[in-house]
């Protein structure tokens, strides 16, 4: 059943090429061949959605599916708005692999890794984004940022194993590398930068100190 369905779409894919590359020729239409891609694209992606659809068990079909569909997204924004390209193109395309991991963690709770890749992948995207916007090596910063951020996330997620609260050690020296990044691009941070590194630390150490002092209190208690 399934070689039969795939056979309909490659016949309606070959169908409509033909169709525009005809259009084409006879000078009805421009650019039939982007067109066409965006198309191929876009069906493909869908296709991968729709076995994700039809059974939540594949849910890795998600991961190719959307990301078939940002790499369409970046045709169509080259085709009709180049002008966007910048901000439309690339950095969509990561944000819709992002959410093909945050879809795997919300049809799977138990899937809490794919929140790491995910939350990578979305700051990438915003990193490509910023990347005109944000003087000097900002934009690292806010990768930095982006990154640790998702480790906060991960650390306060509900899993199987309990809160993940190792992730709180490498989302704080992301964030302290990004803010210090910022600080390198931004003259503004230059009070802000030592003293998110005080407030890490203090952080830091409280964090050592803090099972002593409940394992004290419990001596205590049992005197």
């Amino acid at each position: 059943m399934r070689k039969i369905q795939s056979r309909y779409v490659f016949g309606i894919l070959l169908i409509g090429a033909g169709i525009l590359f005809l259009l084409q020729s006879l000078g009805f239409l421009e650019g039939a061949g982007s067109i066409f891609w965006i198309l191929a694209f876009a069906v493909a992606g869908g296709i991968f959605l729709y076995v994700y659809l039809t059974d939540r068990t594949h849910w890795w079909a998600v991961i190719p599916g959307l990301t078939l569909l940002g790499i369409g997204e970046i045709i169509a924004v080259d085709h009709f708005f180049p002008q966007y390209d910048d901000i439309l193109g690339a950095p969509v395309l990561m944000i819709f692999i992002s959410l093909s991991f945050c879809i795997i963690y919300l049809t799977n709770r138990d899937n809490w890794w794919a929140i790491i890749p995910g939350g990578v992948w979305l700051s990438i995207g915003i990193f490509i984004g910023a990347e005109s916007f944000v003087p000097g090596d900002g934009e690292v910063g806010i990768l930095f940022l982006g990154m640790g951020l998702t480790f906060v996330v991960l650390a306060y997620l509900p899993s199987q194993e309990g809160r993940l609260r190792w992730a709180l050690v490498p989302a704080a020296v992301l964030i302290l590398m990004g803010v210090i990044f910022l600080g390198t691009a931004i003259a503004t941070l230059e009070i802000i930068i030592p003293a998110a590194m005080v407030l890490v630390g203090l952080y830091l150490i409280y964090r050592i100190a803090r099972p002593k002092e409940e394992i004290r209190a419990q001596i205590e208690e049992s005197e």
